[in-house]
């Protein structure tokens, strides 16, 4: 261990954010991160605890699991960083996470949720020595060692969905040396990485160079294919051994009620995605927010993008309402630690708000009731505020009221996976609600109406979930097609 007792003697120290007044001039990076000297020292505070929750993933009761997910060796690397020993500390985390580029960026740190010093003083920071770690390599040496093309005698497997699961096993799976096509409906690769988190969380030339990576490994990637199709998916069960699903949850939650087919209504998805592709392309959004009055309904990470991207295209006002109501600023007794804390997070996208129009554009505990409409288009949206007092939202007498707006976004996230890849691929699903897929076992292998075998992986198997949960069921599934075709010779 580098230093003993460091946490005594170091305050926690987080990177720094650009200020309001010049990060809503554009969508560049919005983290600054410390300088090396700096993290190094934010690494020291790492007690190399005996027990590291920080790397277990498990739930400790009703909250959110804490813990990495994917088991990084946290105190290990933590340890390698300190001492300066970078090249090393990279080594140590590619063990357990091949895209810590992502992870340092957009992950909520579950980790430090869990660490064991968190439970009397501030947690050591780890995803941004995670960070540090990552970009030492990058800039350094250009990024992890790549590793030799696969022989030509190798399986063959096609992964549909380039976002973290499917780019997650597509890397593990050419690692293991099998040939593998990347498949995406879209026009760049990436999926949510590249199109549904803002430019200013994670920039997309850090999705691009990974992608360019991937590609100088032997990783086809085919942009623009759509495995919904019929014909596309008839010629991809044809041409491989294999087919992994990793199309994610994409089959959002809408309101339902009236007037919520106007125009002016817009998936918070559709509107990042637009706002994105129209800044790599140089071109005006389709849909923007510039003079409107902006209401955004849903107040979790998607909800706060939409704040921030309405905010930097010139949006008159923004409102953001939240269904729950407002959590506490601190602990409850009864979430406790290691548990995930239920407390209420000032994001980037409120704290702009805040700058900008001297307020929190939050409005907890409020329930939507109708779309108004003139013409056609959105003009409001009529609100009331709920008790939760009982536990139970209950209507507040005389609290409805109008929201002036022009447009509308929903950010109450996603119900499960659209089925259309899973007809088109013979997959069979759960005719529920959610519309996952059934799998043998709870296995990644999906069961099929052919011979094929047809693996999911990601939210499209499990539902809407985070970064860093993709990221260990796309590696998980790699391993499970690796073991079911580890009878075809692989050179």
């Amino acid at each position: 261990m580098g230093k003993p007792g460091a946490y005594l003697e170091v305050a926690r120290r987080e990177h720094k954010m650009r200020k309001a007044p010049d990060s809503l001039r554009d969508f560049n990076e919005l983290a600054e991160p410390l300088a090396e000297e700096a993290q190094r020292l934010q690494a020291s505070r790492c007690m190399y605890c005996g027990v590291a929750f920080c790397q277990t993933g498990a739930s400790f009761g009703s909250a959110r699991a804490s813990g990495c997910p994917l088991h990084n060796l946290i105190p290990e690397w933590n340890d390698l960083a300190y001492r300066g020993l970078w090249d090393e500390a990279y080594e140590r985390l590619l063990l357990t996470n091949p895209f810590p580029e992502f992870t340092g960026r957009v992950c909520p740190a579950l980790c430090e949720a869990a660490c064991n010093l968190g439970l009397h003083d501030e947690a050591t920071a780890i995803r941004d020595n995670e960070r540090a770690i990552s970009d030492h390599a990058w800039e350094r040496v250009g990024g992890p060692l790549s590793f030799s093309k696969p022989h030509e005698e190798a399986p063959s497997i096609a992964v549909i969905g380039s976002g973290p699961a499917g780019l997650a096993c597509a890397w593990e799976l050419a690692r293991r040396g099998m040939r593998v096509t990347l498949v995406e409906k879209d026009d760049r690769a990436g999926g949510l990485l590249m199109y549904g988190i803002p430019n200013m969380k994670l920039p997309k030339s850090v999705v691009e160079r990974r992608v360019e990576l991937m590609r100088s490994c032997g990783i086809q990637v085919r942009c623009n294919a759509d495995a919904a199709k019929p014909a596309v998916a008839e010629e991809l069960l044809a041409a491989h051994d294999a087919v992994v699903v990793a199309t994610g949850a994409r089959n959002a939650r809408s309101l339902c009620v009236p007037g919520a087919d106007s125009a002016g209504v817009v998936l918070a998805v559709d509107y990042l995605t637009d706002a994105t592709k129209a800044l790599l392309g140089g071109n005006e959004p389709q849909v923007s927010a510039h003079g409107l009055d902006v209401v955004v309904v849903g107040g979790g990470d998607t909800g706060t993008d939409c704040v921030a991207t309405a905010l930097r295209q010139g949006a008159a006002s923004v409102t953001q309402i939240e269904f729950l109501p407002e959590p506490p600023a601190t602990r409850s007794a009864q979430n406790g630690w290691p548990e995930w804390p239920n407390v209420r997070k000032d994001d980037y996208g409120q704290l702009e708000a805040a700058t900008v129009f001297g307020k929190d554009p939050r409005q907890w505990a409020t329930n939507t009731l109708e779309v108004l409409r003139k013409n056609g288009c959105v003009c409001g949206l009529r609100v009331e505020s709920l008790d939760w007092a009982s536990g139970k939202p209950v209507s507040v007498d005389g609290s409805e009221r109008v929201l002036p707006t022009q447009l509308v976004l929903i950010a109450m996230g996603f119900v499960g996976p659209n089925s259309n890849v899973f007809e088109a691929l013979g997959v069979r699903y759960m005719e529920d609600d959610r519309g996952l897929p059934q799998v043998a076992g709870g296995t990644h292998h999906a069961q099929t109406s052919h011979g094929t075998p047809v693996f999911v992986a990601g939210d499209c198997r499990s539902g809407s979930s985070l970064v860093v949960n993709a990221l260990a069921d796309g590696l998980a599934c790699a391993a499970e097609v690796a073991t079911s075709l580890a009878h075809i010779d692989a050179g």
